[in-house]
């Protein structure tokens, strides 16, 4: 497996993290997807969503892949009247990723970031490494603290 951008971030901070290894589907980007190619709960398997609002600019957005976003609720805790997500065409120019491949280490720029709040439930979580194809399973607490994240109700 070749290192990610966002392994070597890890390494270099010291968090220890495992990488989970699938066989991308484009015609199904889903977390839900990834959670049962590498045999994991999607509650614990997050997807980061990247947005825009109209007072902050560009926002990043972590939260478990069988959830949806709730617009308002990121309005509210970023200090925006209005967000919406980026369309994927402005993603990969923006952040250095693309769709089902967006990671929030690693992004051309530290955005703010804002991770809900089940990550308090688990031990462990799943973001992407950067890739499509394959998943980093870490310590919520060390990701957040290394990305100067949020913890927020997010979700619907």
């Amino acid at each position: 497996m070749t290192k990610t951008n966002a392994m070597r971030i890890l390494d270099s901070a010291k968090i220890e993290y495992t990488p989970y290894e699938y066989v991308p589907d484009d015609n199904d980007l889903t977390g839900v997807h990834i959670a049962e190619q590498i045999g994991l709960n999607p509650d614990f398997v997050f997807k980061t969503l990247v947005a825009r609002g109209d007072k902050s600019g560009l926002l990043v957005f972590c939260i478990p892949c069988n959830s949806e976003l709730d617009l308002k609720k990121c309005a509210k805790a970023s200090g925006d009247k209005k967000i919406e997500l980026l369309p994927v065409k402005e993603l990969l120019p923006n952040t250095g990723y693309i769709r089902g491949g967006c990671s929030p280490v690693g992004m051309k720029k530290l955005y703010p970031t804002y991770i809900d709040e089940a990550c308090t439930l688990f031990e462990k979580i799943t973001v992407s490494a950067g890739v499509k194809g394959c998943q980093l399973l870490l310590n919520p607490d060390e990701l957040i603290r290394l990305i100067g994240a949020r913890i927020c109700d997010i979700t619907c």
